[in-house]
């Protein structure tokens, strides 16, 4: 039976103050609310990434997001009012940099990601 929609849940004391956060982390309002309290940005055909509240494990969720041009998002992130760290190498020329949300959710942005294993 094929996986039809795979959400990355990403727990929160506040959802309100999350969706407006996570807004400007994707750089959109969210796609969905599929119920009440949940809100879900789709990253990929089928992969979304989901706010939910949960205050007993919001700031638990480490979430990699892989992406085209590290320099280039972190720029636009920057632009957007979200810091990243710095950028670190990680294997064969993996660059790394990482943001938390106001929970402390650590979102990881990679860059020279490899597909071909």
């Amino acid at each position: 039976m094929p996986i039809q929609h795979l959400p990355a849940v990403v727990p929160v004391s506040d959802i309100d103050t999350a969706d407006a956060w996570s807004e400007r982390l994707f750089d959109r309002p969210a796609d969905n609310r599929p119920m009440d309290g949940p809100v879900e940005w789709r990253i990929t055909t089928n992969g979304w990434v989901q706010v939910h509240r949960d205050p007993t494990r919001a700031g638990t969720a480490l979430l990699n997001l892989a992406v085209d041009d590290l320099d280039q998002h972190r720029t636009a992130l920057d632009h957007r009012g979200l810091t990243t760290g710095p950028v670190e190498t990680a294997g064969k020329d993996v660059r790394l940099s990482t943001t938390t949300d106001l929970d402390g959710n650590r979102i990881t942005f990679i860059g020279n990601f490899r597909t071909d294993y």
